[in-house]
């Protein structure tokens, strides 16, 4: 076993968990270890950054094993240390290297318990952990397909963690039809949104005014926003036929924007475009690439549509537009359902956004066409509902306090084991 501090953190000297300290004293004296191939952009990513800020303000070490990437800096900025590590690798004689060189790192640096966030890397870990006897968590942040034995054999690495963290109830759903071991080990932690950048009094009206600027949009014209990068599950077809039924019912002075990047789909653009020019909306329907300014680009849209033909595993985009009180129509399916109040489990007054079905281009534009036409108490009141929703649900707080949680019980259980 690796050494432990000479003094453990009080909560771990008690077999019962502990009524919640105060975030500066929770953790003192202990030392996470998140491990994922790298910290670029993505919801992973963003979710390794911010469970490292609140154990840092927690009291604990905050240690990340990756190969680098654009967020390295946010991560030391905010009191994470940063491990460099070959945490991609499918080799297995490299992931078995590298299983070994957590063992050392966990020596060295008196590691308490290890949260690995993808599979390769998983595997690492759970090789380590398991000849440490240490607390060992992971994160789906997605549902893995499994198209053969092997790959199934692959993913359910995922599945062996002593807390295994699904980001929705409908990722949960696949683990427990795939791993149905795992299900008293399961945990849904929903993703968490930054309420303090997602709220409309955190947007300028400048910043609007150069975002509308930027995408060559009239002060007159409202928004119809689809965030997210540019493949065909977005939807972003669906998007352009309902663009067409709109135009064609005589909706006027509506743009319609796809806010996000190809990366190097070329003829996927080129089909967009070709689609756009078909239909006569040229001029209406906008490919603006990458959007580094996502709040204020909610609160420059009349409404948000999310028509993803494939399910998302957790659909931040909805969750945050709703955090912005901007109304928003998702297809019904995955987890972005979980996520916005409508019909049926609802009446339609308490709604916090619709759901309209996959792939239904006229269902979609019905339903923009009503968020639209909204009067403004009635604008108000959804976009009222709809940050309540977040707050409650869906909050930064809310998915870092059910984590360091989550932690918390493993590493008294820990401990007790130790004493026995």
């Amino acid at each position: 076993m690796p050494q432990q501090p000479a003094s453990s953190p009080d909560f771990l000297r008690s077999s019962r968990p502990p009524a919640r300290r105060p975030k500066e004293e929770r953790f003192a004296g202990i030392t996470v270890l998140q491990i994922i191939p790298a910290l670029d952009a993505g919801g992973a990513e963003r979710t390794t950054i911010d469970i490292a800020d609140a154990l840092t303000r927690a009291g604990a070490r905050a240690l990340v094993a990756t190969e680098g990437g654009r967020l390295v800096g946010e991560l030391q900025a905010r009191g994470g240390l940063w491990i460099p590590f070959n945490a991609s690798t499918k080799n297995p004689l490299r992931i078995w290297g590298n299983a070994k060189r957590l063992e050392r790192l966990v020596r060295e640096e008196k590691i308490d318990l290890i949260h690995a966030r993808s599979r390769a890397p998983a595997w690492s870990a759970r090789l380590a952990t398991k000849r440490l006897e240490l607390p060992f968590v992971t994160t789906y942040h997605g549902a893995y397909s499994a198209s053969s034995a092997w790959k199934k054999r692959y993913n359910g690495v995922m599945a062996e963690a002593d807390i295994v963290i699904a980001n929705s109830n409908f990722t949960a759903a696949t683990i427990k039809e795939n791993w149905p071991e795992a299900a008293e080990r399961l945990r849904v932690i929903h993703r968490g949104t930054d309420l303090t950048a997602f709220t409309p009094a955190s947007v300028s009206f400048e910043r609007v005014e150069a975002l509308r600027k930027a995408w060559n949009i009239a002060p007159h014209q409202r928004i119809v926003l689809l965030p997210g990068r540019l493949t065909a599950w977005k939807g972003q077809r669906v998007l352009i036929d309902a663009a067409a039924i709109m135009k064609q019912k005589g909706l006027e002075d509506t743009v319609f924007v796809l806010a996000g990047d190809a990366q190097g789909r070329d003829g996927y653009v080129s089909d967009l475009n070709a689609r756009i020019a078909e239909r006569g909306l040229k001029g209406l329907v906008l490919l603006v690439g990458h959007c580094s300014d996502m709040p204020a680009a909610y609160l420059s849209a009349a409404a948000v549509a999310i028509p993803s033909t494939s399910p998302e595993a957790f659909g931040r985009t909805a969750v945050e537009a709703q955090a912005m009180g901007c109304p928003v129509v998702v297809s019904d399916h995955g987890a972005t359902s979980e996520t916005v109040l409508a019909p049926p489990e609802i009446v339609g007054n308490l709604r916090t956004g619709w759901r309209t079905a996959v792939g239904d281009a006229d269902a979609l534009a019905e339903a923009l066409m009503e968020a639209l036409t909204l009067g403004a108490s009635a604008r108000d009141g959804l976009a009222a509902r709809a940050r309540a929703h977040v707050e409650a649900h869906f909050s930064l707080d809310v998915m870092c306090n059910a984590t360091l949680d989550a932690y918390a019980e493993l590493l008294i259980e820990s401990r007790k084991l130790r004493e026995e």
